[in-house]
């Protein structure tokens, strides 16, 4: 099982919600990327890849999980501009590739 979109999609949340910061002084973008806590999608991400990577229970449902997390709050805005709909594709590209491990490894 790969940890890598995890770790990519870790990395480009927590790298995104710091540069939303920088630029429009976004803290709700700041919170949501590196933000201290369970909430922190990029945390969880990175998190969910360490635990995939070692082999250690709930990773794949934690992928799924922040790959739920950043649809639901990306989709809303994805008229908005091209952050928003990146935000939106990526996850659902991740929640569907770690659906399928989820369900493939629960049969």
């Amino acid at each position: 099982m790969s940890a890598y979109p995890a770790y990519i999609m870790g990395t480009l949340c927590i790298v995104g919600g710091v540069t939303g910061f920088a630029r429009t002084r976004s803290i709700p973008s700041l919170v949501a990327g590196v933000g201290p806590g369970t909430c922190s999608v990029g945390i969880l991400y990175l998190w969910s890849a360490d635990s995939i990577r070692k082999g250690t229970g709930s990773g794949l449902e934690a992928a799924l999980g922040a790959s739920a997390l950043l649809l639901l709050s990306s989709l809303p805005r994805v008229a908005k501009g091209p952050v928003p709909a990146v935000l939106s594709a990526t996850s659902a590209a991740s929640a569907v590739y770690y659906g399928r491990k989820v369900y493939l490894v629960r049969q």
